[in-house]
């Protein structure tokens, strides 16, 4: 049964724009073992992920095709949700850094994704460009320097798109770490503020593979320290999203050194200076239900290079299946993190660290961020519990008005949805 849903007497002020949100994104890489209606009962927003950016960069535009249609997508759930088209996503910058050009290029892209938001009835757009003027997963290849001029397009390709777009919704994914923010700066925030509906700062990688030494990728002050600066750029507090993930981090320490503290250890190196290629030393898993359960002993040849947990496939003789759920032989797919129940692996048997963590973690009460340290294995774990949620959202609303709430993503938590649960919860009380 489909019920309207309370949020428009709980959640939101007299204006639309003042609305609470509690968004999910829903990945094209997890679609089974998705979250019971009732614990998502709250939810107003469901980012679909990924439209690639190139598509639509042509005229006429290409046409995406999303993973699931969106009627099955609304029947998830037993109320009336926004669904969302996303584009990019880390590694898609080739589309949008061709968008932000000229202003025909960015009539051409606004045009493009107004096209397919209605063929097929999306009811909102996310622009996730990780991130405009550089820093992106191809920062090596294209130095920061060769998109400076991104950082005065940018606003000019959001205006373009919600003019196009109209009344429907226009957010954005922004970065937690200040580093990345290249394009956030004070003459240009107001312009992009004026454009979008609400902002999903991704206050979680706070830690990734670029750094040296060791802290949390999630934690109370990590988020407040990105809000607060978002904030100061100008952006409302009823704009802001604060972003919760639902899979934990872990980075290999240096050898010789003793991590009795969750800032500051030394870790081997992670990402490849040259080419900006990870080194396999790094990687995360997911609170999904195949993360705690024993690989299928059905295994089959994989037919796409698509292998380990949440599939049945196993790859080829000496090729390995990579954290990420893919098939090779680099050091990222047979280096530590590698699922060893699904193809040859170098390194060590990450699952048994992972929940040795889980039970064995600390917390950081003074950032609010929980931890642990693999001595044996020198892998170091960051990641949230459901308490460090709670904490999180309660502090936010109350000292910087922050009531809306976003999670990557839908069925990453599977296992009990214990995340899930206290973000739902979570939102329910401050807007209580």
């Amino acid at each position: 049964m489909r019920v309207t849903t309370l949020l428009g007497l709980s959640a939101c002020a007299v204006a639309e724009a003042s609305c609470s949100r509690n968004i999910i994104y829903y990945d094209q890489w997890h679609t089974k073992d998705l979250p019971p209606k009732d614990i998502t009962h709250s939810v107003t927003h469901v980012m679909m992920t990924f439209a690639n950016s190139s598509l639509f960069t042509t005229e006429p535009a290409g046409k995406y095709e999303p993973f699931q249609p969106l009627k099955q997508v609304r029947a998830l759930f037993d109320h009336d949700v926004k669904v969302c088209m996303t584009i990019g996503g880390w590694g898609d910058n080739a589309g949008f850094d061709e968008a932000l050009k000229t202003d025909k290029s960015r009539q051409t892209f606004a045009r493009g994704v107004a096209s397919n938001l209605d063929r097929l009835g999306f009811d909102c757009v996310d622009v996730d460009l990780e991130y405009p003027g550089g820093n992106g997963a191809d920062y090596k290849q294209v130095v920061n320097s060769k998109k400076t001029y991104e950082i005065k397009a940018f606003p000019k390709l959001l205006k373009e798109i919600k003019k196009f777009i109209g009344s429907k919704e226009l957010s954005i994914a922004v970065p937690g770490l200040e580093r990345d923010m290249i394009a956030y700066i004070p003459s240009e925030t107001p312009l992009i503020e004026k454009s979008v509906d609400f902002v999903n700062v991704m206050t979680y990688d706070l830690m990734n593979r670029r750094d040296h030494y060791t802290t949390h990728h999630v934690s109370v002050k990590g988020a407040t320290r990105a809000i607060d600066k978002y904030l100061s750029l100008g952006f409302p507090a009823h704009k802001l999203v604060l972003g919760i993930p639902f899979y934990a981090k872990y980075f290999t320490t240096k050898q010789g050194y003793k991590c009795t503290n969750p800032i500051g250890c030394p870790t081997e190196l992670l990402e490849n200076p040259k080419d900006g290629s990870d080194t396999g030393k790094s990687g995360f898993m997911t609170f999904e239900a195949a993360n705690f359960v024993s690989a299928p002993t059905n295994l089959t040849a994989t037919p796409d290079a698509t292998c380990g947990v949440g599939t049945f496939f196993e790859c080829a003789t000496g090729s390995c299946c990579a954290a990420s759920g893919w098939c090779g032989d680099t050091a990222a797919h047979c280096g530590t993190g590698c699922q060893s129940a699904y193809g040859k692996c170098d390194g060590i048997d990450i699952t048994a660290s992972f929940h040795e963590a889980l039970e064995k973690g600390k917390t950081d009460k003074v950032n609010g961020g929980q931890w642990y340290w693999d001595r044996p294995n020198r892998i170091f774990w960051s990641w949230n519990t459901p308490e460090l949620i709670t904490e999180k959202i309660n502090l936010l609303a109350k000292t910087r008005g922050i009531k809306s709430v976003m999670a990557w993503a839908l069925a990453q938590d599977s296992h009990d949805w214990s995340h899930l649960k206290a973000m739902q919860q979570g939102f329910d009380r401050v807007n209580a």
